[in-house]
């Protein structure tokens, strides 16, 4: 049987791609590997006859890592310390499976990567190609904002009653962590042939005026939006203490979603599930307790 090896397995969605894999039927958990640069966090997997690997992107013998995989799926890390590390690290993981022979690559990537204004957009756009150059097939997920990203900024709007943000009228198709795990999962479980790029969004797209209303509704606690421009976002970021070197990449969210770029709606995650999506009134409802912080 083929075997698959998941990067980041020890991140949330690393952890629900395995989840989902045990779950489905489809694959014995004797070929499944999970892969961490700290395998001992991935006992419990191990438990269950998962293979675990000692996964680093800067490490030396990235190859002999995926030495007899046939699906290898790389989740982006999260290396924005300075700019061009992580296509670094990408860069190496692909140079890695074109030594080790992997079967096909799959990689977790984001909206429209070549034109999206998030600032680490070409990190992906430049890893999508780096794996097309490299002529192993692919499947590209270009992953949508999850619909957790909104702990991030709801918690501190309610404090203060006021959500700042520059998004405009712009809207976004949140999609559950969750969702995307179970899509990337079928996807690994049942790969079609030819090279394929699916975009996991949710299947509406919603204003931050929009979700604001939900989140009040829910919660019970009145929360405006307040629009203001990308400056005085930065501005707002930096008076709040936020560090100063991830306040660009923080603003071009909203700069983004301002374009359109998270807006795009397609059925590819319920297509792949086979079912409906978690919606965003749904979640919301779910987590008014922590959304309120």
């Amino acid at each position: 049987m083929p075997r698959i090896l998941v990067t980041g397995a020890s991140g949330h969605l690393g952890r629900l791609v395995i989840e989902n894999l045990l779950a489905s039927g489809k694959v014995a958990a004797s070929d499944i590997v999970a892969g961490s640069r700290d395998t001992a966090k991935l006992a419990d997997f191990a438990a269950k006859g998962v293979e675990t690997r000692r996964v680093d992107f800067d490490g030396p013998d990235l190859s002999s890592a995926f030495s007899g995989i046939d699906r290898l799926l790389i989740i982006s890390t999260d290396a924005l310390d300075r700019p061009g590390r992580r296509l670094e690290q990408h860069t190496a993981a692909v140079k890695a499976a074109k030594t080790a022979s992997v079967g096909r690559i799959f990689y977790t990537s984001l909206p429209t990567p070549e034109t999206s204004k998030v600032s680490f957009a070409p990190d992906h756009a430049g890893t999508e190609q780096v794996i097309k150059d490299s002529g192993i097939p692919y499947t590209f997920f270009r992953n949508n904002w999850y619909m957790q990203n909104l702990f991030m900024a709801l918690p501190a709007a309610f404090a203060g009653g006021s959500w700042y943000t520059s998004a405009g009228d712009g809207k976004t198709a949140y999609i559950a962590r969750e969702d995307i795990a179970k899509a990337i999962a079928a996807a690994l479980a049942t790969p079609v042939a030819q090279n394929t790029t699916y975009t996991l969004t949710g299947a509406k797209a919603y204003t931050n005026k929009e979700i604001a209303a939900l989140a009040s509704k829910a919660t019970g606690a009145p929360l405006s939006v307040v629009d203001v421009t990308d400056e005085q976002l930065a501005e707002g970021m930096a008076a709040h203490g936020v560090p100063a070197p991830f306040i660009p990449t923080l603003v071009s969210f909203d700069t983004a979603i301002r374009a359109g770029d998270l807006a795009i709606v397609t059925s590819h995650a319920a297509d792949l599930i086979g079912g409906p999506l978690t919606t965003l009134e749904d979640f919301v409802a779910a987590n008014s307790a922590a959304l309120k912080g």
